[in-house]
């Protein structure tokens, strides 16, 4: 491969890498990652066999279609907080039920790993919140001070207010309405 092959590879996969960066951002991402790991376990252990040396062991259970009815649920609920994102918050709920029945049905919820990465998959599922678009100012009003800050501090109702006298009372204590903070006060 020639060097100018490489950077043209790097450079694909800095954009791969910056727009996957973007997709996750939207989305619960390490929650339905968890969840979906979580479920894996829970459905695999009931079909397994250990061997050791010429004996095998099974560890099946008599709920063996329930532990992989509850393993693919949370593998489907995982790929849902992925490509559904609206719908985080049932998801994450569906999961954490579907973890919490496991430890019953499921080998201990598949020796408890499958229950653990369920459980906290569907509780990032649902604590997880979408990015607030940066508040941009509202049209036709600009910055006074033309350096683009806003430091939050309320504008003086009158312009004797900015020199500490209002004219009808001298409060200072930053409650007065006639000072225009309405209780707002200001630490700095």
């Amino acid at each position: 491969m020639s060097a100018e092959a490489q950077v043209g590879l790097g450079i694909k996969l800095g954009r791969m890498r910056r727009s996957f960066r973007g997709w996750r951002g939207q989305r619960p991402f390490w929650g339905g990652l968890l969840t979906l790991l979580g479920g894996i376990p829970i459905m695999y252990f009931p079909y397994a066999n250990l061997t050791l040396g010429t004996m095998t062991i099974r560890m099946a259970t008599t709920a063996g279609a329930g532990s992989l009815i509850i393993g693919v649920l949370l593998v489907v609920l995982g790929l849902t907080m992925w490509f559904q994102p609206h719908s985080r918050v049932f998801a994450g709920v569906a999961a954490i039920l579907l973890a919490l029945v496991s430890l019953v049905v499921s080998n201990f919820g598949g020796f408890v790993i499958g229950f653990l990465l369920a459980l906290i998959g569907g509780a990032l599922g649902i604590s997880w919140a979408a990015a607030r678009p940066d508040a941009k100012p509202a049209k036709g009003r600009t910055d006074q001070d033309g350096d683009g800050s806003d430091d939050g501090a309320p504008e003086p109702a009158a312009a004797g207010a900015a020199n500490g006298v209002s004219g009808t009372t001298d409060d200072l204590s930053g409650t007065s309405p006639d000072n225009g903070t309405n209780g707002r006060h200001r630490a700095g």
